[in-house]
């Protein structure tokens, strides 16, 4: 008798460990295809649940760190902001930790540190450049079909590209430079790659007119924002993007 209780006993916890997994599957299956169809609305909570289920589970990890970055993003006011993008960024980091080899927590990482910094003085965008290019070409590294990685190496490039005469002093003075790169050239070459992974997310597109506009070269600017009118938005990158195109080219004309 007390054997077969035992068994029971076993049967009973595998089944319900069993069950979890399957539900924490399907619950995954879910948060991945709000994320790819970039409904971070939607992607956010079930990720969230999933990490009170396994906060361990890389793919959980990265996830919920790129959903805290994009939803913070869109939807939170300025004052509540930067809570997000420090999960995000902590998120990140323990993935990392988890698998160093998981070229989408890299990314997510770099992408965090990117709005962390964004608004910060430029000393302190000067400090954390090196942290942010090292993760983003690690992830390329990793992954050479990252759309995500070669976008935010872009701006990376470009924001080097647009210090000043006296942040590029501070730059090799007291930061020993900066890793190779950071001209508009290599801005544009990493988001025309990023264009040739993603053909149709507006994003890459605006962000390369805009690369051309801060360099003085409106003439690509104009065409390259006139091609990203003529896709249709399908997410709020998208729709932002569209926004962004068609104020930036009234300024131009």
């Amino acid at each position: 008798m007390k054997s077969k209780t035992i068994q029971l006993a076993a049967f009973l916890l595998f089944f319900t460990v069993s069950l979890a997994a399957q539900t924490n599957e399907e619950q995954y299956a879910k948060a991945l295809k709000f994320k790819t169809a970039y409904n971070y609305k939607e992607a956010l909570p079930l990720y969230q649940a999933l990490l009170k289920a396994d906060s361990n589970n890389v793919n959980y990890l990265h996830g919920a760190s790129y959903c805290y970055t994009k939803y913070s993003y869109y939807y939170l006011p300025e004052a509540e902001k930067m809570k997000y993008y420090n999960t995000a960024g902590y998120l990140a980091r323990k993935a990392i930790k988890i698998i160093e080899t998981s070229a989408d927590a890299h990314c997510v990482y770099a992408m965090a540190l990117g709005r962390i910094y964004e608004n910060a003085s430029s000393k302190v965008k000067i400090a954390n450049s090196k942290v942010i290019k090292s993760e983003v070409d690690r992830a390329i590294q990793l992954n050479p079909k990252l759309a995500g990685a070669y976008h935010i190496l872009g701006r990376w490039h470009r924001t080097i590209a647009g210090f000043n005469s006296f942040e590029k002093i501070m730059i090799n003075s007291f930061f020993g430079g900066v890793p190779p790169g950071g001209t508009y050239e290599d801005a544009i070459k990493s988001f025309m790659t990023a264009i040739s992974i993603e053909p149709k997310f507006m994003l890459h597109q605006f962000e390369l007119a805009e690369t051309y506009h801060e360099m003085g070269t409106d003439i690509e600017a104009k065409l390259w924002l006139q091609k990203t009118l003529e896709i249709t938005p399908a997410n709020e990158d998208d729709i932002k993007a569209k926004k962004d195109c068609e104020t930036l080219l009234k300024k131009i004309n």
